[in-house]
């Protein structure tokens, strides 16, 4: 794998070392499956592209998973069989930290760890996604069943919040409890905590190499092709969207024969109005573009609160890709032509959206 040719999805994301692979590591005490050799590679945001022979320990699991998530959503970790109120509860958690502790879990090639990711981090952006943003989710029952699917969505907002509450979208409302598994932005990689975190979540480099590989695998990868140029756009442009790279997404998508589900996000564009760069500080910190808005930096931590913005998430109805022979993912032309058909689709679901919307805020 070291020797691999990378192909990024997108032109405009920022380099530097970042641009390296996560070295390989084992978590902490933790088995990792795949084998010794397996790599924990990370992710986080935004990359061009969006993101299962499954992963060993996965399959079956998923429906399992599904189940464990809903017994678990309200009461947290899931309870042993046979219930038993707040003593099953508290040794349902006394068993999670017992198996966090020893190192009793598995991470996959990625550095995914989805009993993490179920009964913690999940629970931890849900307040965010119910409460303050007060999600409505659309046409969920777009996303396959199974098998792999590349979700491509708008990017917008200054911070990446809207791949988060995508991915809680999906986790939370797909009927057969599925993941999504985010491309992210080199620049994710170079962050303290939110490195890992994002390891932990699923993500990964957004390449066509891994994205390929999570595809194959029969996984649900999550993209968003506009990048850094998506989400760093002045609010005078919000809902408007930017160039979708070089098709990357498409190309990807037609070798493993991956049906593009077009995914349209409005509520992002407002949390962070941003009136302005800061391009010379922007450059010294190594970042794409440092904002300002009506309260960053001039209100200092309390001008980072985003806005609490009304959301609306759509997944559109899927475009299938298996039914181009396997040379087709080389044909220029047929990657415009599918590259444009997505890009419309969505700046059609969200200017139809935006219509409907009554209130930024309600």
């Amino acid at each position: 794998m070291a020797d691999a040719k990378v192909i990024p999805f997108d032109d405009d994301r920022s380099r530097g070392n970042a641009g390296q692979r996560p070295a390989r590591r084992r978590a902490p005490g933790g088995r990792r499956a795949g084998g010794e050799g397996a790599r924990a590679r990370g992710a986080g945001d935004a990359g061009e592209l969006g993101e299962v022979q499954s992963l060993p320990g996965r399959g079956p699991a998923r429906e399992d998973g599904a189940v464990r998530r809903e017994e678990s959503r309200e009461d947290g970790p899931a309870e042993p069989a046979g219930g038993g109120g707040l003593e099953a509860r508290v040794a349902a958690g006394l068993a999670f930290l017992r198996r966090r502790l020893t190192g009793e879990y598995d991470v996959d090639d990625f550095g995914y760890d989805e009993e993490l990711t179920d009964q913690v981090l999940m629970s931890m952006l849900r307040p965010v996604y119910e409460k303050y943003f007060r999600v409505e989710v659309k046409g969920v029952e777009n996303i396959p069943a199974k098998g792999g699917a590349l979700i491509v969505a708008n990017h917008s907002g200054t911070l990446p919040l809207d791949g988060l509450m995508m991915q809680v979208a999906v986790h939370d409302h797909h009927p057969a409890g599925r993941h999504l598994r985010l491309l992210a932005a080199d620049l994710v990689f170079v962050l303290p905590v939110v490195n890992e975190l994002a390891r932990k979540l699923g993500h990964t480099l957004a390449c066509a190499e891994d994205a390929e590989r999570l595809l194959a695998q029969g996984e649900l990868v999550g993209v968003m092709p506009e990048g850094f140029k998506g989400i760093g756009k002045p609010f005078s442009e919000r809902y408007k969207l930017q160039r979708f790279g070089r098709g990357g997404f498409v190309s990807t998508a037609l070798r493993q024969g991956a049906p593009i589900i077009p995914c349209s996000i409005v509520g992002a564009e407002e949390i962070y109005p941003m009136i302005g760069n800061a391009k010379t500080l922007a450059r010294l910190l190594g970042f794409p573009y440092f904002p300002l808005t009506p309260t960053f930096p001039w209100l200092g931590p309390l001008g980072a609160i985003p806005l609490p913005t009304k959301w609306t998430i759509q997944f559109g109805e899927p475009i299938h890709t298996d039914g181009y022979p396997p040379e087709a993912a080389e044909d220029p032309m047929l990657m415009f032509n599918l590259t444009d058909q997505v890009r419309e689709q969505i700046q059609h679901t969200l200017y139809k959206l935006l219509v409907q919307r009554r209130s930024v805020f309600f």
